[in-house]
């Protein structure tokens, strides 16, 4: 493409290069991670360096605060966190869980509000937090929205490393699951992102109708059984959805 711009394409993989297992790294680590030449991660990370959005200590370097500005620009055109955050803490106060937000990025879903509680998983979750959506149930409802092909496409290109006994494996067990989520208009998610946690979710849907986000609870089994999601988590969860949708569709 004529007009594709390499250079800012590669800037954005060295940002992206920086994770929780690689939260410092070498020149080198940050070349062998983007596969670009030493000599080009070199300019680039002095550049971002330069901006703000990378600092070193002469050998290792390291992303800045400065980096959340991109993702609260997006938050900000949402506009999702004024509009949810007050029903999400209502509900999350109501049953003692965690509630969150997402949107659906390709072949995964991202966060982007969560109120949490002090409850402990060993899933760590926070703003920009990323999981395959087929595994989750925020995934699930908005996959929903897309016809079957799209679905296969997306789960046969998702990350398919981390799975538990109860994960769903091929996309025709998925198809199935999202089938029954087209009719029932909500996903519940039993143990397949992390052995022990259960989570149910909805659509946020604009005015047109279109589902932008998904909101969901999540919880323990040891904690609450299906009977106790469906018949009580349930419909406080669709309420909240229907709640955050409609101040969506005034704004």
């Amino acid at each position: 493409m004529s007009d594709y711009v390499q250079s800012l394409a590669r800037g954005i993989s060295v940002i992206r290069s920086f994770s929780t297992e690689a939260p410092r790294q070498t020149l080198s680590e940050v070349a062998r991670q983007t596969g670009l030449t030493r000599a080009t991660a070199r300019r680039l990370l002095i550049t971002l360096e330069e901006l703000g959005y990378v600092r070193s200590d002469g050998r290792h370097f390291e992303l800045t605060a400065r980096v959340l500005d991109i993702g609260y620009s997006y938050l900000a055109s949402l506009n999702l966190n004024d509009i949810a955050q007050p029903f999400l803490e209502s509900y999350s106060e109501a049953l003692g869980e965690s509630t969150s937000v997402s949107v659906l990025d390709d072949t995964d879903i991202v966060y982007v509000l969560r109120v949490p509680t002090k409850r402990i998983m060993t899933v760590s979750i926070g703003l920009g937090s990323r999981f395959p959506a087929y595994q989750t149930s925020m995934g699930r409802v908005l996959l929903a929205e897309q016809d079957d092909s799209e679905v296969l496409d997306r789960f046969n290109r998702s990350d398919q490393s981390r799975t538990t006994e109860f994960t769903v494996v091929t996309g025709e067990a998925l198809l199935e699951r999202l089938h029954a989520v087209r009719q029932q208009g909500w996903a519940l998610v039993d143990q397949e992102l992390e052995v022990g946690v259960r989570s149910l979710a909805a659509p946020l849907r604009d005015a047109s109708g279109t589902a932008i986000a998904a909101v969901n609870v999540s919880t323990h089994a040891g904690r609450t059984n299906l009977q106790e999601l469906t018949e009580d988590f349930l419909p406080r969860l669709l309420e909240t959805a229907a709640s955050i949708s409609r101040a969506i569709a005034m704004r």
